[in-house]
């Protein structure tokens, strides 16, 4: 189980660093184990992937569902964007459109996505996150704070500046007298579309977030 997470581990930070084209082997020497050890888990490298996916879905639920419970709806949502971008999820969008989409990968996809715009909804409702944020901007957010997470190698300059980001954008959100954002609002289609593959047949959405 130890071996298995340290390799989903590495995998998660090769991938989101180097998309679909890095090596097996580079995540076997990431984690510290043998490549043999990887292919006794994952029978192929598309597997593996797949796998990873999941995993980042469900930790987006996970992350979601424990929001919901806090009481305030602006705590809750800037709480569940630092979950997420501390997890790198969003960090796999270099992942979009390489590998099929399985019926598992969809279904997680589906839960994590109405359980985000819940949040968003809950903080519009409550009337502290400004009214021209969108839900899609809520995840393109999280996926470009989760893609330039610092590595595990990183010095503490590197994350402290991370982090002084993201809160200077979170508090962006909750602005009382926010300026115009420019162009339309980003939209599902163009988020989801990134997934699709010539042989992916699940149908229906594509992973909103991974």
């Amino acid at each position: 189980m130890r071996n298995d997470r340290l390799l989903l581990d590495a995998a998660r930070e090769v991938f989101a660093a180097h998309g679909a084209s890095a090596s097996v082997a580079l995540v076997a020497a990431r984690a510290g184990l043998g490549i043999g050890s990887l292919y006794r888990r994952y029978g192929s490298k598309t597997e593996l992937l797949q796998r990873l996916c999941v995993l980042s879905m469900q930790e987006a639920v996970d992350a979601a569902t424990d929001a919901l419970e806090l009481p305030d709806a602006a705590d809750a949502l800037a709480g569940y964007i630092r979950t997420c971008v501390a997890l790198r999820i969003g960090s796999l969008s270099p992942l979009a459109g390489t590998i099929e989409t399985t019926p598992e990968m969809l279904s997680f996809a589906l839960r994590a996505r109405d359980l985000h715009d819940r949040l968003v909804k809950r903080a519009h409702r409550d009337g502290r996150l400004r009214a021209d944020v969108t839900p899609m901007d809520i995840n393109w957010l999280i996926s470009q704070f989760a893609r330039t997470s610092p590595v595990a190698e990183a010095d503490d300059a590197d994350r402290i500046l991370h982090q002084r980001l993201l809160g200077v954008a979170i508090d962006g959100l909750f602005t009382a007298e926010p300026s115009p954002l420019p162009g339309p609002p980003p939209t599902t289609a163009h988020y989801e579309n990134r997934w699709h593959t010539a042989r992916s047949d699940a149908g229906g959405p594509q992973p909103p977030a991974a």
